[in-house]
C-alpha cells in the first residue's frame, strides 16, 4: 500500500485539507492509499484544523473530527513513500530534517502539475482564501493520482 504524508507549517490549514480531500478522492477511485498530514513546526500540535479548513472539509462531506495537528517525526521518513510539502519553505525544512537517504521521498505538491511545477500553495492562515487552497489541492491531487 502506498503511504502519503502531506506537510505544511502548522498542520491546521493546508495539510489537513489535503489529507481529507485526498482520502475522499482515493476512496472514490478505489485506491488503497494511506494518507496522513503533519507540520514542520510544533506551534499547533494538538490543535484541530483551522475553522476555514473545517468549513471546506465539511462542505465536501469530509469528517475532520479526528484530525489533530502533529509535527513530522523521524519515523515518518521511514514510514511514508511520499512526503508532499505545500510550499518551498516546507520542502526546505523537510529536507533539513530528513536522513540523506530518504530525501528523495520529499516533493512539492504542485510539482506534478504541468506548467505549475514550482507553484507554492499559499497559506490561507495568512491569505484567508481557503477556496484558493482547495482549488490548488484538487488540481494537484488529480495529477498525483497518475503518480501513485
Amino acid at each position: 500500500m502506498t503511504k502519503v504524508l502531506f506537510v505544511c507549517l502548522g498542520n491546521i490549514c493546508r495539510s489537513p485539507m489535503a489529507e481529507g480531500l485526498a482520502r475522499k478522492l482515493f476512496l472514490e477511485k478505489g485506491l488503497a492509499i494511506e494518507v496522513d498530514s503533519a507540520a514542520t513546526s510544533h506551534w499547533e500540535v494538538g490543535s484541530a484544523p483551522h475553522p476555514g479548513t473545517q468549513k471546506v472539509l465539511t462542505e465536501a462531506g469530509i469528517d475532520w473530527s479526528q484530525m489533530i495537528a502533529r509535527q513530522v517525526s523521524k519515523a515518518d521518513f521511514e514510514r511514508f513513500d511520499y512526503i508532499i510539502a505545500m510550499d518551498h519553505q516546507n520542502k526546505k525544512d523537510l529536507l533539513a530534517m530528513a536522513p540523506f537517504e530518504r530525501q528523495d521521498k520529499i516533493h512539492l505538491l504542485m510539482s506534478v502539475v504541468p506548467g505549475k511545477e514550482e507553484v507554492a500553495v499559499p497559506d490561507p492562515w495568512y491569505t484567508g482564501n481557503f477556496i484558493e487552497t482547495k482549488t490548488l489541492l484538487e488540481e494537484a491531487l488529480t495529477q498525483w493520482l497518475l503518480v501513485f
